[in-house]
């Protein structure tokens, strides 16, 4: 019999997700019934977001239930249907399939992937990562020529696209990542301003010397030490779209506040969270631009492969050590 492996929550973290908090399972393959197909999952998106769904606090979704498939995107490719709008072969992304190697669903994406525009194109750069830079900076950001922006977390997967994003409107831009390799990268591959390693230099002085007019849009992803040296540093009505606070999402205590908070008045600085599923309505847009600069090379995507949903809470770890760079996915199964 052909078994399904799933990871199932099995308890809730307390900061680090440890070994025993995730249980891989097996499970027959489902079959679909009436208008559904039965998809193979492919590759697997991993996503600090995913720590977030493990736990009950206030979130933009609901927690993932204990004794539940693990929450999380993917794409696959249709091995049965009973839909007629997909058949066998199709490639597709299942809303939240999560972290099983099938799932039955009646409704997907599909994905027209191709040599010019791969599978894993659309884990990055032209999906959920890509459309998180994409919105974040230009709907929020709003970022004009010659303004500095400063990006955080540079080298992932959202921040190394806001950058190109941000260079295409004319900015300088400066990022912090967490070593020189992915400093090196972010400038000579990407065409960033400045890097800065944050586990190095002080982020204050180097920010200081970087952004000599001050900073207009700060992307944050991180939070922490890294926030509050922003806010010492803003310029007036200054714009920060809040991404996320990955600094944050393992503590198992509270989380002290930016200590730099009254220059958010005293600057009148917009700081405005957001979900990228906010913006599901208007997401021909970001693929009609996004293409468009992939394809002429003014955005490059990079992908941080592992192989084995088995392994697959270990790798979701370099994402809170800085051991990823670019979109981190790991691969289930083979490409058709």
């Amino acid at each position: 019999m052909a078994v399904n492996r799933q990871w199932i929550l099995k308890k809730r973290p307390v900061g680090d997700v440890a070994p025993g908090d995730l249980e891989l399972v097996e499970t027959p393959v489902p079959v679909p019934g009436d208008g559904e197909m039965l998809v193979r999952n492919i590759y697997l998106s991993l996503d600090p977001t995913n720590r977030i769904w493990m736990s009950d606090m206030d979130q933009y979704m609901p927690p993932v239930e204990i004794g539940d498939v693990m929450r999380g995107g993917t794409i696959g490719v249709v091995e049965a249907s009973n839909n007629p709008a997909f058949k066998p072969g199709d490639i597709v992304q299942p809303a939240m399939a999560g972290w099983q190697e099938y799932v039955v669903t009646s409704a997907a994406g599909k994905v027209a992937a191709s040599k010019d525009t791969p599978m894993l194109a659309y884990m990055s750069g032209l999906g959920g990562t890509g459309a998180t830079a994409y919105f974040g900076l230009l709907d929020i950001g709003k970022p004009k020529p010659g303004e500095t922006v400063v990006v955080s977390a540079a080298a992932g997967a959202v921040g190394s696209i806001v950058g190109q994003i941000a260079k295409l409107k004319g900015c300088r831009v400066v990022g912090l990542a967490g070593s020189d390799d992915k400093c090196k990268w972010v400038v000579n591959d990407l065409g960033f301003d400045a890097c800065i390693n944050y586990k190095k230099e002080n982020v204050l002085e180097a920010l200081r010397r970087e952004c000599p007019k001050g900073i207009d849009v700060y992307f944050e992803n991180v939070g922490g030490e890294i926030l509050d040296a922003v806010l010492t540093l803003v310029n007036l009505e200054a714009r920060i779209p809040l991404c996320g606070l990955i600094s944050m999402y393992n503590a198992d205590g509270p989380v002290p506040g930016p200590y730099m908070f009254r220059n958010i008045l005293m600057k009148r600085v917009l700081v405005k969270g957001f979900i990228v599923i906010d913006y599901l309505p208007r997401w021909g847009e970001f693929m009609r631009d996004m293409s468009e600069w992939i394809a002429a090379g003014k955005v490059k995507w990079r992908v941080d492969v592992a192989q084995g949903l088995e392994n697959a809470p270990e790798v979701m770890q370099k994402l809170f050590t800085g051991g990823n760079t670019g979109k981190l996915v790991v691969q289930i199964g083979p490409e058709p």
